[in-house]
């Protein structure tokens, strides 16, 4: 699928992604995405980076932890999204300081080692170049910084995998079908076979230039957190 494709069924998929995120999830993507943000070690004042930030969860989430004095920059290639995004952070008191940046993850619009963390729920699994995208990162986090991400996964347990594709299959794709998405998430499936496991993305990840790589399987291997170091 190329780029402009992914692109597509996000700007269709916006108005009810986090509904749907909900569904997938089983309603626990909250927690899931609060460890993410723990993990890349965000602290007050920092300048911090959400990739792929769909409509803005995350990166509310990191705009907490680095406070007034810090600064966000949500980036993502959907403008249907971002749009949804900024409407989420005008809505909170005080505002946010939070930067929406259209753009795409394999060219990222800034300077070499601006960030002092970087999150990604759920988008390295829908890069067209995965390598690419993870050399990015390395180039635009400072040195002793982290990045943190998210996403969905084939469990290697038998038994969980094939609950995982009868609950997209029965539950997932029929609520899609209802509101007239069943095309776009019956993506789903085919992504998380083509996604690369744990063990192979910590490898990805140190080619691209990460010091340290660690894969953390959460929800029974249905889930995992990619934590990144980059240190000199």
């Amino acid at each position: 699928m190329t780029n402009n494709q992914i692109r597509a069924i996000f700007n269709r998929i916006a108005p009810v992604y986090d509904r749907l995120n909900d569904w997938l999830s089983l309603g626990q993507h909250r927690i899931w995405k609060e460890m993410t943000v723990k993990w890349s070690e965000a602290k007050a004042g920092d300048t911090s980076l959400d990739l792929c930030c769909g409509s803005g969860d995350l990166s509310l989430r990191l705009a907490r932890r680095v406070g007034a004095m810090g600064q966000v920059y949500g980036v993502d290639f959907s403008t249907a999204q971002l749009e949804i995004a900024a409407f989420r952070s005008q809505s909170q008191y005080p505002p946010p300081s939070i930067t929406w940046v259209e753009a795409d993850v394999l060219d990222l619009p800034f300077e070499d080692n601006q960030f002092d963390a970087i999150t990604m729920g759920y988008g390295l699994r829908n890069v067209t170049d995965i390598p690419r995208s993870l050399k990015e990162m390395h180039r635009v986090l400072k040195v002793n910084a982290k990045a943190s991400i998210l996403d969905f996964h084939r469990p290697s347990n038998p038994q969980i995998h094939a609950f995982q594709q009868w609950y997209m299959d029965h539950l997932v794709v029929p609520v899609a079908h209802q509101l007239g998405l069943k095309e776009e998430y019956a993506y789903i499936s085919p992504s998380l076979d083509r996604f690369p496991t744990g063990k192979e993305q910590v490898e990805i990840a140190r080619q691209a230039g990460f010091n340290t790589a660690t894969h953390y399987p959460i929800a029974n291997g249905m889930m995992g957190v990619l934590v990144l170091s980059k240190k000199e």
